[in-house]
């Protein structure tokens, strides 16, 4: 390899990273959950990425942010709505009755649903590898939600927390496609994103404030303290760096694909850092969700663009 394609590794490197950083959401998320309201966190979160990113967002275009966001703000309220309110609260609020290990495998369909609301609501033609991904990836997740056991699922006794991070994971399919819109193609990644943080917050905001006033928890532990910084920091502002970084250099296509890491990734900072057990439909859970993921949104062309791009 030649010194001057060298670097092209270095993207490689940080997009194998990436989604270690991704999955630390729903880990420092399970672990502050217990003592702390669900819709305060997702508030802290946004509103503390906000204030972070502001000056930045200001400086790479602010006259254009401001006239976004006064004209499009319907469109940013609705994204940051499932985005950031029903996809992040939501999350946090089941991450209080189901574990992290469960959160990550159901999660993880979200490519699966992506291409089903846009073959529903955007007349997106299907293929025949797609639609038998889908069904792999719903078996797995049903094996999941059950436990593996037929009695769960005849009596339809499935926990709530997993319903809602399944809500959660539909709430994100909608807002990855319309965060594709072509009205904000003309931002850059730092003002989308702040501008989207703002919007989170505003949007979590009235339930916070309602939440705080009836003596809803605040985290009260240092340990819960570190892991909403740790929320702040490494699940929102070093994942979406380096996730965006890597979309520059490599194509959204192929970043696109390591983000399947998160699920590995997600389930093994769950046993190692909370202590959860890997259990026997988890594993049957996995290989279904990731073969169907994979199957269902691997283009061909990937490996041959992959090559031209690092070597």
């Amino acid at each position: 390899m030649s010194t001057q394609s060298s670097p092209n590794w270095l993207p490689v490197l940080v997009m194998i990273a990436s989604p270690a950083f991704f999955s630390t959401n729903l880990i420092f998320g399970r672990y502050v959950a217990p003592e702390t309201d669900p819709f305060i966190l997702a508030f802290i979160r946004w509103a503390c990425v906000a204030i972070i990113l502001l000056p930045f967002a200001v400086k790479n275009g602010g006259a254009q942010m401001m006239q976004l966001m006064r004209s499009q703000w319907p469109f940013f309220l609705f994204l940051s709505f499932l985005g950031m309110g029903i996809s992040g609260s939501g999350v946090y609020l089941g991450l209080k009755s189901t574990t992290a290990t469960n959160a990550t495998l159901i999660y993880s369909t979200a490519p699966i649903l992506i291409i089903l609301l846009e073959r529903m609501f955007a007349a997106r033609r299907s293929k025949p590898r797609e639609g038998l991904g889908i069904i792999v990836a719903f078996v797995g997740v049903v094996i999941i939600v059950a436990k593996g056991s037929l009695d769960t699922i005849a009596q339809f006794a499935f926990n709530p927390g997993d319903l809602l991070i399944a809500l959660a994971a539909l709430s994100w399919a909608g807002y990855s496609i319309l965060y594709r819109s072509s009205r904000l193609s003309a931002l850059s990644s730092v003002t989308l994103f702040g501008i989207i943080a703002i919007f989170g917050a505003l949007i979590n905001l009235p339930v916070a404030a309602y939440a705080f006033y009836t003596g809803a928890d605040l985290p009260h532990s240092p340990s819960a303290w570190s892991a909403v910084a740790g929320i702040i920091l490494i699940s929102s502002l070093i994942a979406f760096s380096a996730y965006q970084y890597g979309v520059r250099r490599l194509g959204a296509s192929i970043a696109g694909l390591f983000m399947y890491l998160m699920t590995p990734y997600g389930v093994l900072m769950a046993v190692l850092f909370l202590g959860e057990e890997l259990q026997p439909f988890h594993i049957i859970g996995i290989i279904c969700v990731m073969v169907g993921v994979t199957v269902a949104t691997f283009p061909k062309s990937v490996l041959e663009k992959f090559k031209r791009q690092t070597v």
